[in-house]
């Protein structure tokens, strides 16, 4: 994963388990804070480096461009991940592109959300829901 330092541009990779951690700029030392923003998760291999790494609960967005309801949640996924910053990751997972993840997860209909901890499946719900219950889902 990489994060661009808001000060100098310069793109650090942090490693999954410190996704939701502060840490440093490597070229000008500047904080980076955690990540605030849903990761695009481009393979399987990716997400379970995430999902098995993590030091927070993960949540899990399965969606498609397609979709409809998928595109209008996509703003509450976004503030969900805005003020779990820290408390967890949220990334997002296109099923058109990894339709093999979403097998793996049995996800049948899309919007679909699942809740990771420990690198295990904690819950998984389908359906639009605002980014109120999506927090509330994590903290619960």
């Amino acid at each position: 994963m990489r994060r661009v330092c808001a000060e100098c541009k310069a793109a650090n990779r942090i490693p999954a388990r410190h996704l939701s951690d502060p840490g440093k700029c490597g070229k000008c030392r500047a904080v980076l804070p955690p990540n605030d923003a849903p990761i695009d998760v481009g393979s399987e291999t990716e997400f379970d480096e995430i999902v098995n790494g993590a030091r927070v609960p993960v949540l899990v967005d399965f969606w498609a461009s397609w979709c409809g309801p998928c595109r209008a949640v996509a703003p509450e996924v976004k503030q969900a991940a805005h003020n779990l910053a820290g408390k967890a990751i949220v990334v997002k997972v296109d099923t058109e592109a990894l339709a093999d993840l979403a097998q793996r997860y049995q996800v049948q209909s899309i919007p679909n959300f699942a809740l990771f901890s420990g690198g295990r499946l904690v819950r998984q719900r389908a359906g639009a829901v605002d980014h109120r219950q999506l927090e509330r889902w994590v903290a619960g």
